[in-house]
C-alpha cells in the first residue's frame, strides 16, 4: 500500500510540473492542494489520511496540538532550510521527521527591486490610467540616482538589494542589532548610526531581516513617524517586522509617499482586509519567493527528501 503525500498550497498548479514525481510513484500517492486551509480544524481534517506533507514556507504552522490530531504524518518537507511555525520538538516526540529544501536569495531580491522601482515611477497608476483612457502623464516620478538607500538587514537578501541600489547610483546605507562599520563597508555601505538615523535619513528603506520575537514590531508607529513625507517604505521580509495598523495609519495619512509589501499578518488575504485597498500601497501576494527556478528547486529536493526518507536515510534535516 502506497503512502499518501499532500502537497499544501499549489495556488498556481504547478507542483507536478516542476519535479519529477514519478520517481516516488510506486511507494507515494502525491496529491497537490490548491486551496489554503485556514485553520487547524480544517487541516486536520484534510491532512488526516497522508503520511507527508510538503508545505510551502512559513505559509502553514505545524504546532503540537495539530501535529497530535495528525497520526499518520511521518514526514514533513518545508521548503527552505529555516521554518519558525514548526513545532520540532513535538515533531521529534511523536516520530515525524522534518526536511528542508534550499531556496534561492534571487527572487526576494528582485521582486524588492520590482516594488520599489514600481513605487518611484508611479508604474501602476500610469498603466491604469493608459489602458483606461486615462490623464496622460499623471504622476512626476522620484528619482533613484543619487537618493539614499536605508537597508534594515544586510544579510543574504539585503546585501545583494544594497548592491544594485550602488549599481543606480544611490547612496547605500545599512542597519541591523548587529551589524558592524567593517561588515558594512566590505559591502561597500555605510553603517547607519542607528535604525532611526536611518529611517529620517533615507528615501527608501528596504526591510530584510528575519522574522522571530527579535524583530516583531521593529517598525512601529514610532519609527514610521521618523520617516519622511517624501520616502518609501518596502517590506518584502516577514510581516511582523512592520506593525501592520501603524503602516496602514501613515498610508491613508498621506504621511509617507508610499509603501511596497509583499507579506501580512494574515495570508491569503481576505477579501475585504484593508490592505487590499490602502491608498499609497503597491502590493503583492507574497511572490518573493515564487520563480520557476526556485519552485523547481523546492520540489525536486522535496521528491529527493521523500526518496532519501523512504530509504532509511533522511536528508536535508531541521532544524
Amino acid at each position: 500500500m502506497r503512502l499518501r503525500c499532500a502537497v499544501l498550497d499549489d495556488f498556481q498548479g504547478v507542483a507536478a510540473e516542476s519535479a519529477d514525481w514519478s520517481l516516488i510513484e510506486d511507494a507515494v500517492e502525491v496529491v497537490a492542494l490548491r486551496r489554503h486551509l485556514e485553520d487547524e480544524d480544517a487541516l486536520a481534517a484534510a491532512l488526516a489520511e497522508y503520511d507527508i506533507v510538503v508545505t510551502l514556507r512559513e505559509r502553514v504552522a505545524f504546532p503540537g496540538s495539530l501535529l497530535a490530531r495528525l497520526p499518520r504524518l511521518r514526514l514533513i518537507v518545508a521548503t527552505g532550510m529555516r521554518n519558525t511555525v514548526i513545532d520540532y520538538a513535538a515533531a521529534e516526540a511523536r516520530g515525524v521527521t522534518v526536511c528542508g529544501t534550499q531556496s534561492s536569495g534571487t527572487p526576494p531580491v528582485e521582486l524588492t527591486w520590482a516594488l520599489l522601482l514600481g513605487l518611484a515611477r508611479g508604474i501602476v497608476q500610469e498603466n491604469t490610467a493608459l489602458r483606461g483612457g486615462g490623464p496622460w502623464q499623471s504622476t512626476v516620478g522620484a528619482d533613484l540616482d543619487g537618493a539614499r538607500l536605508g537597508v534594515l538587514g544586510l544579510g543574504r537578501i539585503g546585501g545583494r538589494v544594497a548592491r544594485v541600489g550602488l549599481a543606480f547610483g544611490m547612496r547605500v546605507s545599512a542597519w541591523s542589532p548587529n551589524l558592524t562599520e567593517e561588515r558594512a563597508a566590505a559591502a561597500g555601505v555605510e553603517a547607519a548610526a542607528s535604525k532611526e538615523e536611518l529611517l529620517a535619513g533615507s528615501d527608501f528603506v528596504t526591510v530584510h531581516v528575519p522574522g522571530g520575537e527579535r524583530t516583531r514590531g521593529l517598525i512601529g508607529a514610532a519609527e514610521l513617524a521618523l520617516l519622511k513625507p517624501t520616502a518609501y517604505l518596502v517590506n518584502t521580509s516577514r510581516a511582523s517586522v512592520v506593525d501592520p495598523d501603524a503602516l496602514l495609519a501613515v498610508l491613508h495619512e498621506g504621511r509617507i509617499a508610499g509603501a511596497g509589501v509583499d507579506v501580512f499578518d494574515i495570508e491569503p488575504l481576505p477579501a475585504g482586509h484593508p490592505m487590499r485597498t490602502a491608498p499609497r500601497l503597491l502590493a503583492t501576494p507574497h511572490l518573493g519567493y515564487v520563480s520557476r527556478a526556485n519552485y523547481r528547486t523546492y520540489y525536486t529536493q522535496a521528491v529527493e527528501d521523500i526518496r532519501a526518507y523512504l530509504a532509511g536515510a533522511p536528508i536535508r534535516r531541521l532544524p
